[in-house]
């Protein structure tokens, strides 16, 4: 295919509650849209970094800018026989993995929809129907806490994961955990920690979780390996891992018992199925998390969820679960309890509503 024409939309889409985690509060996500427009068929891709660098280096504006002034052009013009060709066109530059991950995403769609398949099955999906858990923010108190893990198992979620920071304490944890002492559950930490709160992890390690994702520094393995060997929780690796490169050093020494992959944060579809592929050979076991995309930017994590080697519930969210209305259509559903179903329509399924777009835009721009 010859990529003829990239439009680039930077809007800003408003959450129905603020999220709050360990890097701050959110009431707005930002989100980057791609629109690759190929000779034989389109694709769109969306990335959603935080809208200040605060979950990563990286952010929407940033993202927008490097898009436009830099990878757009690259590929403009270009022949591309298949999606994962475009990672060797950006090789020689370094980061942004959110920017290319949108532009992959896209590649891939547009491909899946000149090959007529669904995108799952297109990359050796078997479970078209995929499990999820649940997210809780970071709130106030325990009792509001419980509250919310009580409407999630009610809702038939099969694991809640409840983001943790310094304004959290243990015991609420432990409060949870009393309240429902069978529930699959884990923390994520948002690299909100240190070592210096290792005493704080001894706590947690008697609560039975099936993880402690992110302890540590976002970028960091070294400290990482050091908690996880005196833990007998496993550690789960997010904001650590953005490559394959660093996901086999972080398997290498030991920093982490579970991955999560996110496409958006190891620059798209192609190297997440390279990271899950490697984690098969290393017996790591995965899962597939999400940012707080519409639902074209959690199609490609949707479609790598279908792995038949994804064994734990995904952070693939419905629609409804933070925005009053999708930017992106079909909206994602759950199809039972604790389950959503990829779409069997070729491509990875979804596109945005471009008067969407075009209302909430922060910026747009089209490189021809």
């Amino acid at each position: 295919m010859v990529v003829k024409e990239v439009n680039l939309f930077h809007v800003r889409m408003p959450l129905l509650e603020p999220w709050v985690t360990a890097y701050g509060s959110q009431n707005n996500i930002e989100s980057l849209f791609i629109n690759l427009k190929c000779d034989e068929a389109d694709g769109w891709g969306e990335c959603a970094p935080a809208p200040l660098p605060l979950y990563n280096t990286e952010y929407t504006k940033g993202a927008f800018a490097v898009a436009r002034d830099v990878l757009a052009p690259k590929i403009i013009g270009k022949y591309i026989s298949a999606p994962d060709q475009l990672q060797s066109l950006f090789s020689e530059f370094k980061g942004h993995e959110f920017a290319r991950s949108a532009f992959d995403s896209a590649m891939w769609d547009a491909y899946a929809h000149k090959c007529d398949k669904p995108l799952w099955s297109m990359i050796g999906g078997v479970n078209q129907t995929v499990t999820v858990g649940a997210d809780i923010p970071v709130l106030p108190t325990a009792v509001e806490l419980i509250d919310r893990v009580r409407e999630a198992i009610d809702q038939g979620f099969p694991r809640v994961k409840i983001k943790f920071n310094r304004r959290c304490s243990v015991q609420m944890i432990e409060q949870v955990r009393n309240t429902f002492p069978d529930l699959v559950m884990h923390i994520d930490c948002n690299s909100g920690f240190t070592l210096d709160d290792f005493a704080m992890f001894q706590r947690l390690d008697q609560l039975d979780l099936k993880m402690i994702e992110q302890p540590l520094g976002y970028d960091d393995l070294i400290d990482h390996a050091e908690l996880q060997r005196k833990l007998r929780t496993p550690i789960c690796l997010d904001e650590s891992i953005t490559s394959v490169n660093r996901a086999a050093k972080a398997i290498k020494i030991g920093a982490c018992r579970w991955i999560n992959i996110k496409t958006s944060r190891v620059g798209g579809l192609t190297n997440a199925l390279a990271i899950h592929d490697l984690c098969m050979t290393k017996d790591v076991p995965i899962w597939v998390g999400g940012m707080l995309e519409s639902a074209v930017g959690q199609g490609a994590s949707l479609a790598l969820a279908t792995k038949g080697s994804v064994g734990y519930p995904c952070d693939i969210f419905p629609s409804s679960r933070f925005f009053e209305e999708d930017f992106s259509t079909p909206k994602i559903i759950l199809s039972e309890k604790g389950k959503i179903t990829a779409p069997a329509r070729s491509g990875a399924g979804f596109s945005p509503k471009i008067d969407f777009l075009k209302k909430h835009n922060v910026a747009m721009a089209t490189i021809e």
